[in-house]
């Protein structure tokens, strides 16, 4: 068994949408995840942090858990705390990207991967929405399918036509703008 090389904290809470799991480190929040059972939330987020020890309940650096429920609730708010966003610089770049996307709208994963300067790399693009650990908060849940469908949510995609419908509710706001170091790797 590998040592492990950090600890971070768990808190999970009921919301409208499910159960809302968050992770943190000392850095900032490094996982967001929505489902229907909290223990297996849990186990999910341990899967994504093979390395790491997870303290549960802790709250960690003034829990975020309020914060990004807020968000969750009305998904056109942005997230203001600090972020440990953790994933390839190619990952990275899409997820600069979906940031850039607005509040209600959308963009397919081809239109994506064109913004990108990569315009046959759709399905590329599509694995590094899959790979965000940070639900809503990087919002993936604004990229549909070629055809307008949506498409590859890994919280289903029920909570994803939910997401969009109370952006499209809720009016525009500010987009956040990643500045700084990210860590690279898992």
């Amino acid at each position: 068994m590998d040592k492990i090389q950090e600890t971070l904290s768990f808190s999970s809470a009921a919301c409208d949408l499910g159960i809302l799991a968050i992770v943190e480190s000392e850095v900032g929040l490094c996982a967001v995840a929505l489902g229907d059972d909290a223990e297996e939330l849990e186990l999910d987020c341990r899967m994504l942090f093979p390395k790491a020890g997870l303290a549960v309940g802790s709250g960690g650096r003034g829990s975020q858990l309020g914060a990004v429920a807020r968000q969750v609730s009305k998904p056109s708010l942005s997230y203001a705390g600090a972020l440990d966003i953790r994933g390839t610089r190619f990952q990275q770049e899409v997820w600069r990207a979906l940031l850039e996307i607005s509040p209600g709208e959308t963009k397919t994963y081809g239109e994506l991967a064109r913004d990108l300067g990569r315009p046959f790399g759709a399905r590329a693009v599509a694995g590094a929405c899959a790979a965000n650990r940070l639900a809503v908060v990087i919002p993936c849940h604004r990229v549909i399918g070629a055809e307008g469908n949506l498409r590859g949510f890994r919280w289903g995609v029920d909570r994803k036509r939910e997401l969009l419908e109370r952006e499209a509710r809720g009016g525009a706001s500010r987009r956040r703008v990643l500045t700084g170091p990210l860590t690279a790797g898992n």
